[in-house]
């Protein structure tokens, strides 16, 4: 028997995530950090309505949310201030706010506090990994107090007489860029590395000062004598990032001087503080190769995403996401471990696509040729002037889609017209039976959930309920609005063990009617949210559980080895 079910290395956003996800999934957890302290410096500042909806099902999004700076517009704009694009998205389609800024030591701090609600997960900060191998059965994992000259240098010193040994049933390495997991393991990065450098300037107000009120929204400025990035950030706090020529020397730009004089042309420098200061480059990269075995990569150790777009973190957020369940299914309910195969063909397009994207929007902004930066400047005025294409741009709809490729991922196939499986459903606030409105994935909960449009879905299922059952999932029925079954006596009846649910703004019911669905299809979603597969014939949809997610060797007419029998971690979650 493992001393664990999960090994996490590393306890940044990525690592954070992933350990409340897995804690209240119900597996026993040991989290691995080489820091003693967090960073305390913001490094992430943006996080969108899809990783606050994976934060939701940590059950940690309405705490962290609190501290966030919300529905900031985001602009590109010339170096005399007048707004070339202006992104502002008011529609809440997930619930969740599509644009949040936050300052990183307030939601690490509050993600690291909230992990003492699980009993089932143990953090062991200032411990490095100092090697681990793999067998049949699990990860052995041995770590190290270590001594060094502070926060991410490479040159900590082991200290051997505290060395302890571990084993675990699966090793997640999301220890960052550096990560000595993927190292260990030989895995390489492809992609390119960028020599452009950029000065990041973070600021905090002075007690009594309000110094950044004139700075309300995310300037990409468009300045090609130099490129600056403005945001804004909660708590009093500001950033901004300065793109430097090739000539510029770091240890100028990282003086005093310098930087008063860089700052001092958007706020005034006796009012603010200069917490950090720093010149770096960036990387576009990402693994060969998520999986070794019982092994797996996630957040920067995985994909490194340049910072233009503000989605490296939640890139590792999606990871955490995608990865917890799975380890579930394969520990909890006996699924097969080739599953979490399904982790990279799931995650890996998505993850590129983002860094794509981003790499795209420095290139943009960093133009720093005049003549260059006119063309650009006619170009975007040009395009926003028609109509489908400036709507398009407005509403950042060049941002990559929660929409899995087809044929890579877990769950029946996309159909090649409006087919809604493998993707990310809209979250509405739904009417229980008693009158109180929730939000769809607190009524579902953190597992499977089948749900049949204006049914129920067990009697579609019939005895093949059972099996779902065994998965734990919870059964649904959603109405549109208005039509909830009502009556004589008996025509409403609540039937027990199904949520009774009313989507009293038609955002789920209509998503699912523009489809093509109809009452009577059953919908179900995978833990993760993602649609698994949507069908009349609800006997598709479990023969597609127990080909996919069965043991191998199943026979695919039964469904006997599905199995949800609580292990020594608890029951399942």
């Amino acid at each position: 028997m493992n001393d664990y079910d999960v090994a996490v290395v590393g306890l940044g956003p990525t690592g954070l995530t992933l350990a409340h996800l897995l804690g209240r999934r119900g597996l026993s957890v040991l989290v691995l950090e080489r820091e003693p302290h967090f960073y305390g410096n913001a490094r992430a500042v943006y996080t969108d309505d899809e990783a606050l909806r994976v934060f939701q099902t940590a059950g940690v999004a309405d705490e962290i949310h609190e501290d966030m700076n919300v529905d900031s517009a985001v602009q590109w704009v010339t170096s005399d201030g007048e707004v070339l694009v202006q992104f502002r998205q008011p529609q809440r389609p997930l619930w969740w706010p599509v644009t949040n800024f936050f300052y990183q030591p307030y939601l690490e701090t509050k993600l690291g506090d909230t992990l003492i609600r699980y009993p089932n997960v143990e953090v062991r900060r200032g411990r490095e990994v100092v090697e681990f191998e793999q067998d049949a059965d699990g990860v052995i994992v041995v770590h190290a107090a270590s001594t060094g000259s502070g926060y991410g240098k490479q040159d900590n010193v082991i200290d051997d007489a505290t060395r302890e040994a571990v084993r675990a049933s699966y090793l997640v390495g999301a220890d960052g860029g550096r990560s000595v997991i993927r190292t260990g393991l030989g895995i390489d990065m492809s992609g390119k590395s960028f020599p452009e450098r950029w000065l990041v300037v973070d600021l905090a107000a002075k007690e009594g000062a309000d110094p950044f009120r004139h700075l309300p929204y995310f300037d990409f400025v468009c300045d090609p004598d130099m490129p600056t990035v403005s945001c804004p950030q909660p708590g009093g706090h500001h950033r901004f990032e300065f793109n430097l020529a090739d000539d510029d020397q770091k240890d100028e730009f990282e003086s005093d001087a310098t930087v008063q004089r860089l700052i001092g042309q958007y706020v005034d420098v006796d009012e603010v503080t200069v917490e950090r200061r720093l010149v770096y480059t960036f990387n576009a990269v990402i693994a060969d190769r998520w999986r070794e075995g019982r092994i797996l990569l996630a957040g920067d150790a995985a994909h490194m995403t340049p910072q233009f777009i503000g989605q490296g973190m939640n890139a590792g957020v999606r990871d955490a996401d995608n990865l917890s369940w799975k380890l579930q299914a394969v520990l909890q309910h006996g699924a097969d471990p080739a599953i979490l195969d399904t982790y990279e063909s799931e995650r890996r397009h998505h993850a590129k696509a983002m860094i794509e994207l981003s790499v795209f929007n420095k290139s943009l902004v960093s133009v720093q040729s005049r003549a260059l930066a006119r063309s650009r400047d006619i170009a975007l005025r040009s395009a926003l002037r028609v109509p489908a294409l400036g709507a398009w741009v407005r509403r950042a709809g060049m941002k990559p889609k929660p929409r899995f490729r087809r044929g890579e991922y877990l769950g029946l196939d996309r159909k090649p017209v409006r087919g809604i499986e493998g993707t990310l459903p809209p979250q509405p606030v739904v009417r229980r039976y008693d009158g109180h409105r929730v939000r769809l994935d607190d009524a579902l909960g953190i597992g499977w959930a089948v749900i049949g449009f204006e049914t129920d879905p067990r009697e579609a299922l019939g005895a093949e309920a059972l099996v779902w059952e065994r998965l734990g999932a919870n059964f649904a029925t959603i109405y549109r609005s208005g039509a909830r079954p009502q009556g004589r006596i008996g025509d409403g009846r609540r039937k027990a063990g199904l949520l009774d649910l009313e989507d009293t703004d038609d955002l789920l019911t209509s998503w699912l009617r523009r489809a093509g669905h109809r009452p009577g299809t059953v919908v179900v979603l995978r833990p993760d949210k993602y649609v698994f597969g949507a069908s009349r014939d609800a006997a598709d949809l479990t023969r597609a559980l127990v080909r996919q997610v069965a043991p191998s060797g199943t026979d695919s007419r039964t469904t006997t080895r599905i199995d949800a029998t609580p292990t020594q971690t608890g029951r399942p979650a």
